[in-house]
């Protein structure tokens, strides 16, 4: 296959990159870097996938957000304060220490009448959602869990978005591991399938970003 010339992304360039990518406040700097130093910190989003975020966000005119995965709300900061006054976020997480420090960031920001955080296993609060009636009522999700549960995530999530939402779903990279198939651990295995489901999936149009671990983009049809 023909490749074309792409840039190399070195560590200067990143940094570069970083500077005129970036319009980030201070709290969102400050919880980037408190998350940095916990001992699974490296769980959180890049800065720069925060800003695409959202942009998409804004671009597609986002009232309701679904979010699988919260950790310490980075993302979650990043969409509710691009979202209009009257928007809404229902965030899914099943950890309370770390969503916490989430709960202080969001109340800083002012944005915490904003977000409703369900804690709870995310396929009972998406089977609720449905169960509820909120089939076709989101505008935009974002995956960002537990890997094995991808799938399943991405079924019910599609069923929840509306037609002409967005979806986007984090890590589809595994560290490069997809590309590997002497790589077989189930997270992989999962990650590495549903990668290969997407690509023919009608019900959604595609776009996969190389961007920190790999976002997959995915406008329901």
């Amino acid at each position: 296959m023909q490749i074309t010339q792409k840039t190399r992304l070195t560590d200067c360039l990143y940094e570069y990159f970083l500077s005129i990518c970036l319009r980030e406040s201070d709290l969102q700097f400050n919880l980037r870097e408190e998350t940095f130093q916990l001992p699974l910190g490296r769980m959180q989003i890049a800065p720069e996938q925060g800003a695409l975020m959202a942009f998409l966000v804004q671009l597609i005119g986002a009232k309701t957000y679904l979010e699988i995965g919260t950790f310490t709300g980075y993302s979650t900061l990043c969409v509710a304060l691009a979202l209009p006054e009257d928007g809404s976020v229902i965030a899914c997480d099943v950890n309370e220490e770390y969503t916490e420090i989430a709960h202080r960031y969001w109340k800083q920001a002012g944005i915490f009448n904003k977000i409703d955080l369900r804690l709870a296993p995310a396929l009972e609060t998406l089977d609720h959602l449905i169960l509820e009636g909120r089939i076709n009522t989101f505008d935009f999700a974002f995956i960002d869990a537990d890997k094995v549960n991808y799938n399943e995530y991405y079924e019910r999530v599609l069923q929840l978005v509306r037609p002409g939402g967005l979806i986007a779903i984090d890590n589809v990279f595994q560290s490069g591991n997809v590309a590997n198939l002497e790589k077989q651990s189930p997270q992989v295995l999962v990650i590495r399938t549903l990668n290969e489901k997407l690509h023919s999936d009608q019900r959604v149009t595609l776009c996969v970003i190389p961007i920190s671990d790999g976002l997959t983009l995915a406008l329901k049809r």
